[in-house]
């Protein structure tokens, strides 16, 4: 006989205790209201344990390692390769050892209430939720129900997956060995950074990717990725795809490529994107339907706030990567911040209506300057539109490239390669967007975000004068070959 559920309200249930729910939550509360979070797993979600943290924590020291190998007088010095289990070690250490009691504790000093539990929406602002103590729960929001649930790995069609044991980006983060051979599918983010982290611990890593790499970048940043790949012993199969996969009596998988080859390695690592992870959230019970592949998608206003609900109702709001707009873990706490802090100033009575552009309420950033980072070596980073996209969106740009070729780049390294391009829009003479690849660009990438959010002039961005001799320089170079 099921427990009878216990009913408790609060201003705000927010279903997804990862980084962005955290932060929508923290915000309401800092805004006088109430909040619940409900997490089944881990709280603090999968950038602390499985994504950001402890795969950045896998390809920091052949990072570290490489760059003392290219610096003479350095490279003198170093005479090993990396020890593999002393940078588990530190993985384990980066991630808690999996253990969330900093977390929870963290919500429990800032006044939000935590539930354990698989929850789902019955009904307009009642959710209901299956303890993992056992209990059930039936919650009612008095303003508002943020989904929070972050998103879920794509499955490609590759006959004979599901009858054998791959690796998602999850078991690739916390693996506690590392495998003679691996083969990773997939040429995107996560699947270049894994490639590159396991090909410096030791194994030999073959890269399938149905199209490019890195194909969102503009082909000569990727390039220069795709070069520091092959430097380390990675063999990249660009567009092909898997037809089928199959175990062997060794234990080891096969790949078998579009191109009639194939690949075997004991682990295969599927990184083929990810989509919002809406299943079972109860989604139909308040009007919404699954297209016609079985997928529910949600649209969402500039302040989180779910459109298309039925009897046009503002209380379903949709944050991170269940919003499915752009699955960073930092626009996701971006957004999440507008979020809560729209919900608080809704509840008062404060904001009616649509958030206006760049308030404390809108996550205009998500539409014109967001920031990324490949943590591969070289790095990549990037903000706002490719030129591409910039015509695409119906803007008069150009853009304006060249090596990263200054005094800083030169003392980085003798080898030192980069690139660097900025997007300009000629209209209003301002950047709409900048790309840097190279070894340790991503310190470059907040001025270019500033830049862009500023809609900085270019005649005054001229005047900000980059520190000799670093690399920022290239900034001084790029502006001067535009014109100015």
């Amino acid at each position: 006989m099921m427990p009878e559920a216990i009913s408790r309200e609060f201003d705000v249930v927010v279903i997804g205790g990862g980084a962005v729910g955290e932060n929508v939550a923290d915000r309401v509360v800092q805004g006088g209201l109430t909040a619940v979070l409900v997490e089944a797993e881990l709280v603090g979600g999968e950038c602390s344990y499985w994504a950001c943290m402890p795969s950045k924590a896998l390809l920091r020291p052949g990072t570290a390692l490489h760059g003392a190998q290219t610096a003479p007088g350095a490279k003198e010095a170093v005479t090993r390769t990396l020890d593999a289990a002393a940078v588990l070690k530190r993985r384990d250490a980066l991630t808690s050892n999996w253990q969330d009691d900093g977390q929870v504790k963290w919500v429990e000093d800032t006044g939000i209430e935590l539930i354990r539990g698989h929850a789902w929406l019955t009904a307009p602002r009642s959710v209901d939720v299956a303890g993992l103590n056992g209990d059930s729960y039936r919650l009612q929001a008095r303003h508002a129900v943020v989904l929070a649930t972050g998103s879920a790995p794509n499955s490609p069609p590759v006959k004979g997956l599901e009858d054998v044991q791959v690796w998602g980006t999850r078991e690739a983060t916390s693996a506690k060995e590392v495998p003679p051979r691996l083969a990773v599918l997939g040429g995107g983010v996560a699947g270049t950074e894994m490639a590159q982290a396991y090909a410096r611990l030791g194994s030999a890593v073959t890269l399938v990717a149905r199209s490019g790499l890195l194909r969102s970048f503009p082909a000569e940043a990727a390039d220069l990725v795709a070069a520091g790949l092959r430097a380390d012993g990675v063999e990249i199969r660009l567009n092909t795809h898997v037809e089928s996969i199959g175990g062997n009596d060794d234990g080891t998988l096969s790949l078998h490529l579009g191109d009639g080859s194939r690949v075997t390695a004991e682990k295969v690592l599927v990184a083929t994107g990810r989509h919002p992870a809406l299943e079972g959230l109860g989604l139909e019970s308040v009007g919404f339907e699954p297209d016609e592949e079985g997928h529910l998608t949600l649209t969402t206003d500039n302040s989180g706030l779910v459109e298309g609900v039925p009897g046009g109702e503002s209380w379903l709001y949709a944050v991170g990567d269940a919003a499915g707009k752009n699955l960073f873990t930092h626009q996701g706490k971006y957004g999440a911040r507008a979020t809560g802090d729209a919900i608080a100033a809704r509840a008062k009575g404060e904001l009616e209506g649509p958030a206006s552009d760049w308030s404390r309420f809108a996550q205009t950033a998500n539409e014109h300057a967001v920031p990324s980072v490949v943590f591969t070596d070289p790095e990549l980073a990037a903000v706002g539109r490719t030129l591409q996209a910039a015509h695409r969106d119906g803007y008069n740009a150009s853009s304006v490239e060249l090596p990263i070729q200054v005094a800083g780049s030169s003392l980085h390294s003798e080898s030192y390669e980069g690139w660097a391009q900025l997007v300009v829009d000629e209209d209003r003479k301002v950047l709409l967007g900048a790309t840097f690849a190279g070894p340790d660009v991503a310190e470059l990438l907040h001025a270019a975000t500033i830049a862009v959010v500023g809609e900085v002039p270019l005649d005054r961005l001229w005047h900000a004068v980059p520190s000799y001799p670093t690399i920022s320089e290239v900034w001084l170079r790029l502006l001067e070959k535009y014109g100015l």
